[in-house]
C-alpha cells in the first residue's frame, strides 16, 4: 500500500516536469476582440469605410449577434490610436444559439480570420476582450508575447524586426505575428530654392506660411451654436492637399516683395504674373520642389534607445514552451549587430517574475 502509494507520488512528480507554464489562465470569455491595423496615413474617411466592411463580413456568421468598433482615439488620451488602427468587438449568441453548439471557439476564430483576410489593406489581431485589456496593462502590449528589439539606427532596426518576424512565425503555436509599424507614413516635402526667392523677394517664411494655410488651414472665423463655439477654417480640398501637381500650381503671394520697394524689378524682369497671370503672385513651382515620400510612422524609445516590437500570440500551446522554442530559435537564426539587444514581454515577463517570487 505505502510503496504503491510512494509510486504514484513519484509518477506525479515526473509528469508535474513536463507540464507547460502560463502566468493566466487562457479563459473563454464569450466574445471576440479583433485589432485591424491599416497603411499608416490611411485618412479616417477611408478608415470608416473599410471598417464597415469588415463588420458586414463579420455580420454574415450566424455565430456572431453584433459588431460595433472604436477607430483611432485622441492624441491625448490614456490608448491613443491612429485612424489606421481600429479595435472591433464580436460579440457572440449563446451557444445554444450556434448552428453547432460544438464547435470549438478556436475553429470559430479561424473561420473569421480567414473571413476578414479576404479583404486587402488590413493586418488582424484576434484575442479577447478581456484578455486584450490585461496583456496591455500588464505589459505594454495586446499580444501574448512581445520581442523587444533596441538599438539606434531604425532602419536596422527594421531589417533585424522583419528577420525575427518571420522566425517567430515558423514556431509552433504562434499566431497573429506582427512588426510594428514603423514606417510609411506619407510625407510631401517642399523644399525652398533660396535664390529663386531672393530673385522674387521673398523668404522661406512666407512660403511656408502658404503652404500651411493650404494644407492644415488657418482660422478664419469662429461659428455660435448656443454655449457651443467651432472654428472655421480654411484650406484646399482633401484632393488637392494630397495632389502634388495640384500644390505646384499654388499661388504664392508678392504683396510683401511689392510692398519693400521690388516692383520695379520683378516688373522689368517679368517675373511678376509671369506663369499665373496675376501680376501679384508667382506659382509654387517656381519657388521650391515638391516631392512626395514615406516617412517614420512611429518612433519609441525605452531608456533613451530607439525600440521596436514583434508581437505575437500563442494559441494551442502554453506560452512557456513557447517562449523557449522561440529564444532558441531566434538566437541561432537572427544575428543582431553590435549595439543592439533583445528583450521578452508580453505576459511572458510577468510570468517570469511571479516565478521568482
Amino acid at each position: 500500500m505505502v510503496a504503491g502509494a510512494l509510486a504514484l507520488v513519484i509518477g506525479c512528480g515526473l509528469l508535474a516536469t513536463r507540464l507547460g507554464s502560463e502566468f493566466v489562465p487562457n479563459l473563454d470569455e464569450g466574445d471576440v476582440a479583433m485589432q485591424a491595423m491599416r497603411i499608416p496615413g490611411t485618412s479616417l474617411t477611408q478608415s470608416l469605410q473599410m471598417q464597415r466592411q469588415i463588420e458586414l463580413r463579420l455580420l454574415q456568421f450566424p455565430e456572431v449577434t453584433k459588431v460595433f468598433s472604436r477607430v483611432g482615439t485622441a492624441e491625448v488620451a490614456s490608448d491613443p490610436m491612429p485612424p489606421s488602427v481600429a479595435d472591433t468587438f464580436i460579440m457572440m449568441k449563446p451557444r445554444s444559439q450556434w448552428p453547432d453548439p460544438r464547435k470549438p471557439r478556436a475553429d470559430l476564430v479561424a473561420e473569421l480570420e480567414r473571413a476578414v483576410e479576404e479583404m486587402p489593406g488590413n493586418n488582424y489581431e484576434f484575442t479577447q476582450p478581456i484578455q486584450m485589456r490585461m496583456n496591455e496593462l500588464i505589459s505594454g502590449v495586446r499580444a501574448d508575447v512581445a520581442v523587444m528589439l533596441y538599438g539606434d539606427d531604425l532602419d536596422t532596426l527594421t531589417e533585424v524586426g522583419r528577420r525575427i518576424e518571420k522566425v517567430a512565425a515558423g514556431v509552433a503555436g504562434a499566431a497573429d505575428v506582427r512588426l510594428e509599424q514603423t514606417s510609411g507614413l506619407p510625407l510631401l516635402t517642399v523644399t525652398p530654392d533660396r535664390q529663386k526667392l531672393a530673385g522674387y523677394g521673398l523668404n522661406p517664411g512666407q512660403v511656408q506660411s502658404t503652404v500651411a494655410t493650404a494644407v492644415g488651414g488657418q482660422v478664419a472665423g469662429q461659428l455660435f451654436e448656443g454655449d457651443r463655439r467651432f472654428d472655421i477654417v480654411v484650406r484646399l480640398p482633401e484632393e488637392l492637399r494630397q495632389d502634388p501637381a495640384a500644390l505646384a500650381d499654388l499661388p504664392v503671394s508678392l504683396e510683401t516683395a511689392l510692398a519693400s520697394g521690388n516692383a520695379d524689378e520683378l516688373s522689368r524682369t517679368g517675373a511678376a504674373g509671369a506663369f499665373t497671370g496675376n501680376p501679384r503672385t508667382v506659382p509654387l513651382r517656381e519657388l521650391a520642389s515638391i516631392e512626395a515620400s514615406e516617412g517614420p510612422n512611429q518612433i519609441n524609445r525605452y531608456n533613451g534607445k530607439r525600440r521596436i516590437v514583434v508581437t505575437a500570440n500563442v494559441r494551442d500551446r502554453d506560452l512557456g514552451s513557447f517562449v523557449s522554442e522561440l529564444q532558441q530559435a531566434i538566437n541561432s537564426r537572427v544575428q543582431l549587430p553590435a549595439g543592439y539587444w533583445i528583450d521578452y514581454g508580453g505576459s511572458f515577463e510577468q510570468m517570469i517574475s511571479a516565478s521568482q517570487r
